[in-house]
């Protein structure tokens, strides 16, 4: 049922492209909450990059922006610090947003301002997902910025006391993207995270079973404006540059056609801007036969594309309705990727029913080929409203006990799972292993990527700076410190006398964390997998 359930002061849907304005001063507080630590949060080389996060949280960040320009918002990351008993003194309402690897957080926000007294509001992918997770929330907003956000706006403003039940809101009309505000990066230093993110676009035409983009998202991609897009960078810029930006589409190249719009006005505006950054993207493997598109996209300095390619098994990518990544032959599309300078991060699932005692030296085997120096390793994990889970529910395969790294009762047995997972991430990363990588990279796809100029963008006293200490400090940290400084080294001191100083300080951070993380994992220290229920009080 769309619109406000549970009060007897239900408020009549705004009219579509209408927005309420308010008659009375509110003081809002956004808190995101702190990630779980992952492979992909790049966390063990925050101390060498001088950040705090990963990346800013665009959906909190646009709500920011959308609230009425009479209110007061304060907006706080709790990957750069927690908010304080000041700041929930300080608010009116409390709004949060969230995924699922959130929730634990999520809801101790939640604990911690009905202790203040104020009213809460949960927006985000886990509760338009499932908004049963969270029955201790004041206000649910469940979907998209749209018809829903204007309904809640006018309830936060016509009452000032937390309701006597759990309200909800459901979008019904979503508020197309281009229509969507600039993310409220006046409100954060940019500089303090790892990467920079945008959104392009929402929804991806395919559907994988194990995720939960259709559903949450639809399949139809919808789109921001190119002039959006430019507006939004340039918002970036004024906030801070962390030197590359992250296009966050689940699909970067979902519309192709649209997306061939969009990077000519990417190329004029770093040429304009003297080339300020680096950007990278999520986009299917079939990406490479689109020649077209991957020539602009090396003269828009797109140098990484994060490619889900979960299994190089065949039949597994059947299983579970990933086809198009069997449209060419894996390794041929790869190679094509680095033709055109870009760097191939790719996500790799294990504790598929398909799996077998081979899929780990298969896995390997495909490393190896592949030469992609990151992989995102994980345990396959239901998430709910999607295909996997709706099968695994009816098979009475979904497994709800605290501590275990995935929720699946798996066709293997569950130890020899986690053995395989150990095994897998213990030889990709192996020091020498990734750096093997890294250097076939250097040799095959960095120097396929456009020469930029030395503009002021890029050579600034302060950039200049930056990147000096970050080289300083992986010299020191992992050059002479690191229990792998020989293999680091014969990477380092020929790239350092063709003055390649970015490289350096790119293979670096990257295969710190990696080789850190994956020594934690093989301790136990940490989950194998993103979203897993073990608690390890971090």
């Amino acid at each position: 049922m769309t619109g406000l359930l549970g009060s007897p002061n239900a408020v009549a849907p705004q009219s579509q492209n209408t927005r309420y304005r308010p008659t009375t001063h509110r003081r809002i507080l956004c808190i995101f909450p702190k990630y779980s630590r992952s492979f992909g949060t790049f966390h063990h080389a925050f101390g060498l990059k001088g950040v705090k996060a990963f990346m800013p949280p665009q959906g909190l960040l646009i709500v920011a922006a959308y609230l009425p320009s009479e209110w007061d918002v304060r907006f706080i990351d709790e990957n750069i610090r927690p908010a304080s008993r000041a700041d929930y003194r300080w608010a009116d309402v409390v709004i949060v947003s969230g995924m699922h690897i959130q929730r634990p957080q999520i809801q101790h926000i939640n604990a911690l301002a009905h202790q203040a007294g104020k009213i809460t509001v949960l927006g985000g992918p886990s509760v338009s997902g499932c908004p049963e997770y969270y029955p201790d929330f004041d206000i649910l907003h469940l979907g998209e910025l749209g018809d829903a956000s204007d309904r809640m706006i006018e309830y936060l403003d016509r009452h000032h006391e937390r309701p006597t039940q759990q309200i909800r809101f459901e979008t019904v009309d979503r508020l197309p993207l281009a229509e969507f505000p600039t993310p409220a990066y006046d409100k954060l230093n940019l500089n303090q995270y790892f990467l920079a993110n945008i959104q392009y676009s929402s929804g991806c035409p395919y559907q994988c079973e194990f995720c939960d983009i259709p559903t949450l998202y639809g399949r139809d991609p919808r789109l921001k404006s190119p002039q959006q897009v430019l507006r939004e960078l340039d918002a970036m810029l004024e906030a801070g540059n962390p030197g590359a930006v992250y296009f966050v589409d689940d699909n970067f190249v979902g519309n192709r056609r649209a997306v061939a719009e969009l990077l000519p006005h990417l190329i004029e505006w770093q040429k304009s801007n003297g080339y300020p950054v680096q950007f990278a993207c999520e986009a299917t493997l079939n990406l490479a036969q689109s020649p077209k598109l991957l020539e602009m996209m090396r003269e828009a300095y797109f140098c990484t594309v994060f490619c889900g390619i979960e299994t190089p098994e065949p039949e597994a990518l059947r299983a579970i309705s990933k086809t198009q990544n069997l449209s060419m032959p894996m390794l041929e599309a790869i190679k094509t990727l680095n033709q055109y300078g870009m760097e191939v991060v790719s996500g790799i699932i294990l504790g598929f029913d398909t799996d077998t005692a081979e899929t780990v030296d298969r896995i390997l085997e495909f490393i190896k080929r592949s030469q992609i120096p990151m992989l995102t390793i994980n345990l396959l994990y239901a998430l709910p409203k999607t295909p996997l889970w709706n099968r695994l529910q009816a098979e009475g395969r979904i497994v709800s006990e605290v501590g275990r790294e995935s929720n699946i009762d798996f066709l293997l047995p569950y130890e020899e799972v986690i053995a395989m997972w150990n095994r897998c991430i213990s030889a990709a990363y192996e020091p020498n292993f990734l750096y093997e990588r890294f250097a076939y990279q250097c040799q095959h796809t960095y120097p396929n990527r456009i020469k930029v100029p030395n503009s002021p963008a890029r050579t600034a006293p302060d950039k200049v700076c930056r990147g000096l200490t970050m080289l300083a400090k992986i010299l020191l940290r992992v050059g002479v410190f690191s229990s792998y400084r020989e293999t680091f080294w014969q990477m380092a001191a020929p790239a350092l006398k063709k003055t390649k100083i970015e490289q350096v300080i790119h293979i670096g951070l990257v295969a710190h964390h990696l080789i850190h993380f994956t020594q934690e994992c093989t301790k136990g220290a940490e989950s194998a997998s993103f979203y897993s229920q073990k608690l390890r009080g971090k």
